[in-house]
C-alpha cells in the first residue's frame, strides 16, 4: 500500500521555507571571517608590492604576495578545521567549492602570468569579482554583489592603467569587495540578509 506525503497547510509550507533560508544564511554568515582575512592579506600584499617595487626600488619587491598568500591559506584550513559543521547546508557546500576552484584559479594565473612576465593583477580581480558576484548574490547581500561588480569594473579599468599602478587598483577592488562587505556582514544584526 502507497503512503500519502503529509500534506501542509500554506502557512506550515512557508515557515518551513524560511526556516531552510534562515539556516542558510546562519551558516553562510561565517564566511564573512574568510573574507575579511583575505581582504586584508591581498590589500597588504597590494600595497606593499607597489610600494616596494615602485617606491623603494626593492628587487624582490614580489615577497609580500607568496607570503601573505601561504598565510592565509594555513589560517583558512585551521579556521575551517575548527569551525567545521557535519551538518553544512548546500549553500555553505557549494561557496566552499566555488571558492576552492578560485583558488586554484588564482594560483594558475599567477603562475601563467609570470611564465609570460606578465601582471596577473587585471585576471585576479576578474576571478575575485566572479566569486564575490556570486557569493552576495547567493545570500543575497547587496554589499557584496556590488563589490563584486566594483572588483570586474576594476579589472576592465585596468587594462587602460599603467602596469605600475595596478597593484593600487586590486587594492581598492579588496577594498570595496572583500573588507568593506565583510565589515558590513560582520555587523549585520538580522538573519534576512
Amino acid at each position: 500500500m502507497k503512503q500519502s506525503e503529509p500534506v501542509l497547510t500554506p502557512s506550515e509550507s512557508l515557515q518551513l521555507i524560511a526556516g531552510v533560508l534562515a539556516g542558510t544564511n546562519n551558516q553562510v554568515r561565517n564566511w564573512r571571517f574568510y573574507f575579511l582575512l583575505w581582504g586584508w592579506l591581498i590589500f597588504a600584499a597590494s600595497v606593499l608590492f607597489y610600494v616596494l617595487k615602485e617606491v623603494a626600488g626593492v628587487k624582490l619587491f614580489f615577497l609580500p604576495f607568496p607570503i601573505l598568500v601561504i598565510t592565509g591559506i594555513v589560517v583558512s584550513m585551521v579556521q575551517y578545521r575548527k569551525n567545521r559543521h557535519s551538518s553544512e547546508g548546500y549553500a555553505d557546500q557549494f561557496l566552499q567549492k566555488l571558492w576552492m576552484v578560485l583558488g586554484l584559479a588564482f594560483i594558475v594565473v599567477v603562475l601563467v602570468s609570470i611564465v609570460r612576465q606578465l601582471p596577473p593583477f587585471t585576471y585576479t580581480m576578474v576571478i575575485g569579482g566572479i566569486g564575490t558576484l556570486v557569493t552576495g548574490m547567493l545570500i543575497r547581500f547587496r554589499p557584496m554583489v556590488v563589490g563584486g561588480v566594483v572588483f570586474l569594473a576594476m579589472a576592465v579599468a585596468s587594462v587602460f592603467v599603467a602596469d605600475a599602478y595596478k597593484p593600487l587598483m586590486q587594492a581598492a577592488a579588496v577594498l570595496s569587495g572583500y573588507l568593506l562587505p565583510g565589515y558590513l556582514y560582520k555587523n549585520e544584526k538580522t538573519t534576512d540578509v
